[in-house]
Formats: structure tokens, sequence, C-alpha cells
């Protein structure tokens, strides 16, 4: 309850305040119901007509074939390198000296963009300009000069403030605005002088049959005049008296409803196709151009931008509160700070319930049955943020090492020595700060991504509109860290990494992100989940990786001990605890009919054990270990409820070698039972992920010896750390001599 009371609570509250509804619905419904009912009641303000909900039509084609399914490629996310990156510990720097070149080029343009667009001001007015951009430029030089270099990093995330919608804001999208040729061609504006039509590109990706839509029609023609088919009446009712209850009637094609009818002509065109082409569907990805109107109506537009102004507002107002409570503290002032902390709670409550309904804008456009829906929009927005990421890590490698990619920004550790904060003072005695890497990135960012055709309505009469156009772009990157430690996990399998899984460190040693881990999901081993919870913190132990992964190592070899033992000197609850992972049904046991799994497996047996009657509703929680027997068995079917050995001895030994199939069992002691090998299995791949394989990346010996590496990193291993090396063919040959070189 205190949990709930300190960060739910409030944030129902500031949702209700936005959404004209009660907070029993604000609970019920999902993000994009919600963003619907704002979006209509704000145009019903303006008198705006809401359309009709979106519908599919039941078929769709592509170049003559019929399509299973249509979409856009959405936000690039990737993991580029894994390990542990601390910020005392040196790491080695590649950059390139061009790059470095090109910065310098640049300071004039990068340090004038962050004084006088992002901080309003004038660079006549700043009285030490020179001296902050010297200081930049030798810094730099020294880098260009020295590229190649080992020091200590800074661990920085550079992300877009409110990505999605300052692409929406910056580019005036909005799904009516997406128009076609037909539009644009019926449009009284559609003159080459307005400027108001922006072409943008969007990936789409399709599947669809291979067959041809000669072969679609002639399936068709074949289905509407050989074949009938079986029909359900009314789902097995009485309807009119016309048939029983549960009764079947043969029709033909044409009296079958129209959703009925693709489905057969589908299902058809498949087992044609596997027979003809030996395939049953065709991926394909293209780029696409579409048309953004400038002078639509902004109503959705200025929703968006309405909301994000107000989460402005509020995370502005956060600060002062938190800066007042800081300030009451030092002075003592009890009653002070105890508004200063109920008005902090308050104003970042409903910076969050803006920041929910802000990201709904975008992806709400995609939502089945949405009013406002437009798959080109959204395919744009993702399409244009995947570029600014990937333009901006192209930039951040040739000067420092990107480490992971999000949709909207970029973990990266940057040389200690590139410039980082400078304060730049006014002829008035006021001091600008600017952070260097972002003020690079930003200026870049407008330089590329700056929309000069945004049009806004100034002034109409009965016979023309007029527009002003103006140059719009608050596309800004933000600087958050640096930060203590980032440590990142690595796949067992061969050229691949883990995506969205990493842990940082602040300053403090507190942690800062924690995310992809199965310490944050319900539903883990217990095991490996409280293994998580002791390892991460070791990272930070000693003065090199060496020392760091000898500290973690030794957490994961103390767990493998404890099951070795087979939890030798742990008291019997504790290691059923440990080793029990919970499932939660989600539907009725009957739902499920003759699928397989671990929690039904055990709600079967919960049901023979317990009665029916105790597992016949939904959101069954499901508490199991797994066991050895019945022998060969699936896993699936080893499974049994943990309750069991808290009954009497008689009952425990009945039950379970009825289910393990085993008449002579002894069902004294749980360790006897308990698959041993499946939770050392769970165990070493959990260490792999977080400590050897990362440890072998760095070339640092296994400091788990038991959990071996996988073949491909035992080779690359060999062939860093080996003696004996396999020279490379090239070193064996050098550039021959030519008659041009020799007269030379």
């Amino acid at each position: 309850y205190y949990l709930y009371s300190l960060y739910v609570h409030n944030f129902i509250f500031s949702m209700c305040t936005i959404l004209p509804m009660q907070s029993e619905d604000v609970l019920r419904k999902g993000s994009g119901t919600l963003c619907e009912a704002l979006l209509m009641v704000e145009a019903y303000r303006l008198h705006i007509l809401c359309p009709n909900k979106q519908v599919d039509p039941t078929e769709s084609f592509h170049n003559g074939h019929l399509l299973e399914s249509e979409t856009y490629i959405g936000g690039h996310v990737e993991c580029i390198e894994a390990g542990v990156f601390r910020a005392d510990i040196p790491v080695k720097f590649n950059m390139v000296p061009s790059a470095l070149q090109q910065l310098i080029d640049h300071v004039d343009r990068d340090l004038t963009f962050a004084i006088e667009t992002e901080h309003g001001m004038q660079r006549s007015d700043i009285v030490n300009y020179d001296e902050v951009k010297q200081t930049i430029i030798e810094s730099l030089e020294l880098m260009r000069d020295t590229p190649s270099r080992t020091e200590p990093p800074r661990i920085y995330h550079l992300d877009v403030g409110a990505m999605y919608p300052n692409i929406i804001l910056t580019n005036r999208l909005q799904p009516s605005a997406i128009v076609s040729p037909s539009d644009c061609a019926a449009c009284e504006f559609n003159r080459a002088e307005n400027d108001c039509k922006r072409r943008m590109t969007w990936t789409w990706r399709g599947e669809y049959l291979p067959a041809t839509s000669a072969e679609y029609n002639s399936v068709k023609r074949q289905l509407t005049m050989n074949e009938r088919f079986p029909v359900t009446e009314n789902n097995g009712k009485k309807y009119g008296g016309a048939s029983a209850p549960g009764a079947v009637t043969m029709k033909s094609f044409s009296e079958l409803s129209e959703k009925v009818q693709a489905d057969k002509i589908k299902q058809r065109l498949q087992t044609y196709s596997n027979r003809v082409y030996r395939k049953s569907k065709i991926t394909e990805v293209k780029e696409k151009e579409d048309t953004v109107c400038m002078r639509e109506n902004p109503f959705y537009v200025n929703t968006v931008r309405s909301f994000r102004d107000r989460r402005y507002d509020y995370k502005l107002l956060t600060k002062q509160w938190k800066a007042k409570k800081v300030d009451a503290e030092k002075r003592g002032d009890g009653l002070l700070k105890r508004q200063a902390e109920d008005m902090e709670i308050l104003m970042d409550s409903l910076q969050l319930a803006h920041k929910c309904i802000l990201n709904s804008f975008y992806g709400y456009v995609m939502r089945k049955g949405a009013r406002w829906r437009s798959m080109e929009m959204a395919g744009i927005v993702t399409h244009t943020g995947a570029q600014l990421i990937t333009q901006a890590r192209e930039l951040v490698e040739q000067v420092g090492r990107p480490l992971e990619l999000d949709t909207d920004g970029i973990w990266c550790v940057l040389p200690s020595s590139f410039p980082e904060n400078f304060k730049f003072i006014t002829k008035d005695k006021k001091k600008v700060s600017i952070e260097y890497p972002c003020a690079m990135l930003n200026a870049d960012v407008h330089e590329r991504y700056t929309n000069t055709q945004y049009q806004d309505l100034i002034s109409k009469d009965d016979k023309s509109k007029h527009y002003d156009t103006h140059s719009e772009c608050s596309i800004y990157f933000e600087l958050d860290g640096p930060y203590k430690a980032m440590i990142l996990p690595a796949s067992p399998e061969e050229g691949r990494l883990l995506k969205k899984k990493y842990v940082v460190f602040n300053m403090d040693g507190s942690i800062a992100e924690l995310k992809g881990f199965e310490l944050k999901r319900r539903g883990e081993l217990e095991l490996v989940k409280i293994f998580q919870s002791q390892v991460f913190d070791q990272f930070l132990v000693g003065s090199t990786l060496q020392d760091s992964y000898d500290a973690v190592g030794a957490v994961g070899n103390r767990w493998l001990d404890i099951l070795d033992s087979q939890g030798e000197g742990v008291p019997d609850e504790e290691m059923l605890e440990l080793i029990s992972e919970r499932k939660t049904i989600s539907k009725t046991l009957d739902d499920y009919g003759a699928r397989k799994a671990t929690s039904l497996t055990t709600a079967i047996r919960l049901a023979d054990f317990l009665g029916a009657e105790m597992v016949k509703d939904k959101g069954l929680n499901c508490n199991l270990i797994l066991a050895r027997f019945p022998r060969n068995a699936p896993v699936t079917d080893r499974a049994i409820p943990v309750v069991i050995f808290s009954a009497d001895d008689a009952i425990r030994t009945h039950f379970l070698r009825k289910w393990l199939k085993e008449p002579s069992l002894d069902c004294s002691d749980f360790r006897d039972i308990v698959d041993w090998d499946y939770y050392k299995e769970r165990l070493s791949r959990s260490l792999q992920k977080i400590i050897t394989v990362p440890a072998g990346m760095q070339s640092i010996v296994n400091p788990c010896p038991r959990v071996e590496h996988p073949p491909w990193l035992k080779k690359l291993l060999n062939e860093k750390l080996g003696k004996s090396k396999q020279m490379s063919i090239s070193s064996l040959f050098k550039p021959a001599m030519t008659k041009t070189s020799v007269g030379k």
C-alpha cells in the first residue's frame, strides 16, 4: 500500500485531470483508448468532425499478389559491444583524424548554434567566446594528432528528448495530412509557389502469397462454381426455428460472409502456392515516399504540442520544488520541506501522466480501429528517428565507442580528454552552460532535419486564406551522465548481442538504470533473480577488469557450489523457494485444451491434489519445481507443485509416485527428486550471459571454469591469447614494385 500511495495513486489522479474519465476507467483502458478519448474531446472543442473507426479491408493486394500482412519498419535497436565499462578503468580508443578535423572546422557553427538557437542569446554578447573556442580546438587537435590512445572513458547517454513527438511537431505530421496525388489535384493551393507538399520517406514491409492475380481469380472461380462448405448455424444456437442448436448446414461460396470468403480463398491459395512455388509467402521490404500537407488543419499537431509544452512546464516545476526541498533541508525547516516534498511528487506525477499520453500519439495512429489511423505517418516517424540515430552513431563511433543504440538515443563512451562542459559569460555577467557533445550533434541534426516548409494560417476571409512559412525543428539531443559504470551482457551464440539489456551505475554506486534482466520479471527462477541481485554491485569492485571479473566470478562460483552440493547446508524451505518458479495461467484450464506447458501440468496436478474446484477460475498462480522423473520425459511433463511438499508423508508419497511414475520412489527428501542438472543449466546460461562470455570478449580468463565457453569463443581466445598463432597469408607478401614506383 505504501508503494501504491507513493507512486501509483498520484499518477492515476494526474491522468484523471487530463482525461474525461473516472479513475476506474483510466486504470481499465489502454493508452490508445485514452489517447483517442482525449483527441475526441479536443476535436469537439474545436468543432472538428471525428472520423469513423478505421476498418481494414478483407483483402488487399500488392503488385497483383494477395497480401497476408503489411506494416512499416520500426525504430532501430542494436547492441554494439558487451562487457564491463567503468569510468576508472582505461579503454582503448581508435579515433578517426578526419572526423576530429571536421569537428574543428565546425566549432564556430556548433557553438553559435548552442548560444543563439538553444539559449536564445547573441554570440556578440559573450565576452569569453574566443577563450572557450580555443580550449575546445586545442583539445580536439591533441586528439587528432594522437587518435589511438588508452585513457579512462566517460560513459554517456545521448538521447533525443521526446523524439517521436518532436518529429511529429517538426514535420507537421498528422494522419489527415498524408495526402495522395488526387487529393492535391483537387486542392485550391496546388501551385508550386505555395511549397506546401513535403515529401518524406518510410520503409514498408509486406508479406504476400506468390500466386498471381490470374491464379487468384482462377481459385476464386473454382470455389464459387464447384464447392459447398459446412457452416454451424448461429454458433450452435437455435434461430427462428430454422435449425436445431449446433446444426451444420452446407452453403455455397456466395452464401458465405465476406470475411469467410476471404479466409477460404487465402487457405486455398496458400495450399496452391506451397505446391506450385514451394513457398507459402514472400516478404518484401520497400522504401516508399508520401506527401505531407503543410496546410492541413493542425488540430492533431497542436494537441501534441500543447501536451509536450505542458509536460516541460511540469518537469521544470518538479526541479524547482526539488531545489526548494533541498534548501529547506539545509535550513532545517521541516514544514517547508514536507510541503516541497509533496509538491515535487505531485508535479512529477503530472509530468509522467503527460509523458504517457504524449508517447501514445505516435503509437495510436497504428492502433487497430483507431479513428485517426495512418500507417504512412507511423512509418515516417520511425524512419526519420532511425536515420537520425544512425547518423549520430556514425559521428560518435569516429570520436569514441558506441555501446548500445536505443530507438531514441545512444549509450557510448568518449575519451576523458574529449571536450565536455563549458560556461560562457555574457556582458551583464550571466553564465550560460553548454555541453559540447550535445552542441556538435544538435547543430548537425538541425542542418539536416529542419523543416523549411512549415506553414501556419495567419488570416482568412471569404475569398482567400493567408499562410506564413517558417523553419521548424524541435529535435534536440540531451546529455545524461557521466556514469560510473555500464555492464552489457553477451549472447552465447556467435555474432549475436543482447539488445535492451544493461545495467548502469551512478557515480555514487547506485543503480541508475537496469533493463531487460530476469531480476525485473515475474515468473522467473528465484535462484537466477537472487544471483543477479547479488552480482551487479560486484562489477564495481577492484581497480582493473581482472579484479572486477574475479569478484563477480566468486558470486557465480558460490551459486554453482550450492547446486553442485544439492543445497547442502541450506534449509529445506529456503532451497525450495530458490529453485521454484511462479507461473500464472491467464485463462481457465479448459480453455487451453491439449496444449503443453509446465504451468498447465502443475495446474492439472493441483486439481488432482486439491480438487477441481481450486483451479476452476482464471488467473491461477502456480508455484512449481522440475523433477528428474519420469525418466526421459519432456520438461513439461516433469513439473510438480511445491505445495505437495507441505502435505502429510502418506499423501505426499502417494501423489509423487503417481505423477512421477516411480512406484518405489523415496519421497522423504525433495533433493532426491529435483532435476539438479536442469537448474545448473539455467544458472549456467545466466552466468554465460553476464560473466563468462563478456569476460572472454574482453580477453579475461574465464572466472567460472565450470561454465564452459561456447566453441566460437574458445577459438577466438586461442587466436588472441595463444602463443602459437596462425599467420595471415597477407603477412607473407608485400606490394609489388611497379615501373611507376621505381621511377619515383
